[in-house]
């Protein structure tokens, strides 16, 4: 299993839409990278930390139902994390460099019901 190598561990979250989660929970694995993008499309997924998921919600759902918050246990990922800040973002995100892989998802929210 990948261990992070940042001070960053703890609980990080993915925006989600709720039927590509239920999905993903029967598949073994978790493939879409954000709003409209998979992990075959960005070459990773993206996450956010406490802090960020708000302002990412804000930003790239408008108008978007039927998502959900999934909590993900950093020490559970199967596939390399980085922490890093592309294009033009303020500052560093978290980056899966895999498919998420579901028995990291300690605790899902609903956001906006579908």
């Amino acid at each position: 299993m990948y261990k992070p190598t940042r001070h960053h561990v703890g609980v990080l979250f993915h925006i989600a839409d709720r039927a590509r989660w239920e999905l993903a929970k029967v598949e073994g694995a978790y493939s879409a990278s954000s709003r409209g993008k998979d992990f075959a499309d960005e070459g990773f997924i993206h996450l956010s930390t406490a802090e960020q998921w708000g302002g990412v919600l804000d930003r790239f759902y408008v108008g978007a139902t039927d998502l959900v918050l999934l909590h993900i246990d950093e020490t559970l990922l199967s596939a390399p994390l980085v922490y890093e800040q592309l294009g033009d973002a303020a500052e560093e995100f978290p980056h899966l460099y895999g498919l998420l892989n579901p028995d990291a998802i300690v605790h899902v929210d609903v956001l906006r019901p579908g």
